[in-house]
């Protein structure tokens, strides 16, 4: 990839990492709104021990880091998510420093807090997905369960969520946890929104003139299966070679960057799945 690429990729990523800073700190923490993964962690311990939240979110990661670099591995993964870890925790600590920044929030309304909360957290992490990275934390979990233990991607968050707002029950109480589900809920959808369209997973239809090697880079670099179709144009009577993928809605701009990197000439459609029922997403169950 050029360097172009990896300057926009890295500029959403810092970006989305400033804008998740900001709802986490503006809107989360004076409500007493646990996250999820780490960073809900992160507010809990600080809420005891009073260290800083960023610091917090650094330290959390370092663990999940390194299983990331181990089981996934590649270096994109390493550099992108490396990146935005180090990007939002230091962010969350610094806006602090700020002598204008509104440390207590700007609303005493809970409502009004876990919508917002919500919102700007789901831009900030859909920013972060566009940029070919990820946010750490139980995303890198969800991927390292998915990938050795077929536990779709979906359930994994809400495992790791769920048990992070038990826990914030406890601390922070029951009303708080309760409009965190809600935070929690609406960011998804946001992410959805912000990254493309509403649903899960995406249908990509590639008619290429080079088809051996943009299927095996879909193969090794997404880990996504591909059929191959063989076509013929209407118009033309050319026989012509269709890709057929699926693909999570963060890993879009990825399949983007390798078709165009193959064969820039091909012609893709991009649809969005209902559901998508199998290896690398929902068991397949009657």
């Amino acid at each position: 990839m050029n360097n172009s690429h990896s300057l926009r990729d890295y500029s959403l990523i810092a970006l989305g990492a400033l804008v998740q800073a900001l709802g986490l700190r503006i809107f989360l923490v004076p409500a007493n709104l646990a996250s999820g993964g780490v960073s809900g962690i992160a507010q809990i311990i600080s809420h005891f021990s009073g260290f800083p939240i960023g610091l917090m979110v650094f330290l959390g990661n370092i663990p999940l880091f390194l299983l990331g670099a181990r089981f996934l591995g590649g270096r994109a993964f390493v550099t992108r998510t490396g990146f935005a870890i180090v990007i939002y925790a230091f962010l969350t600590d610094a806006l602090l420093w700020l002598p204008f920044f509104p440390k207590n929030g700007i609303t005493d309304d809970i409502v009004l807090n876990s919508l917002y909360g919500a919102v700007v957290a789901g831009v900030g992490y859909g920013l972060v997905y566009r940029g070919r990275g990820t946010s750490g934390g139980s995303d890198i979990l969800a991927r390292i369960l998915n990938h050795y233990r077929g536990v779709s991607m979906t359930q994994s968050y809400l495992l790791t969520d769920a048990a992070v707002i038990l826990s914030a029950g406890f601390v922070f109480g029951w009303k708080e946890a309760l409009y965190a589900v809600i935070t929690l809920y609406v960011s998804g959808l946001v992410v959805d929104t912000a990254i493309e369209g509403g649903s899960t997973a995406r249908t990509a239809l590639i008619i290429t003139a080079a088809p051996e090697p943009t299927a095996n880079a879909i193969l090794h670099q997404l880990e996504r299966g591909v059929t191959r179709l063989n076509a013929t144009g209407v118009y033309t009577g050319a026989e012509r070679v269709v890709l057929y993928t699926v693909v999570s809605r963060a890993e879009v701009q990825r399949l983007k960057d390798i078709v165009h990197s193959a064969d820039p000439a091909a012609f893709m459609v991009i649809g969005a799945a209902y559901e998508a029922l199998g290896e690398g997403f929902q068991p397949l169950k009657t």
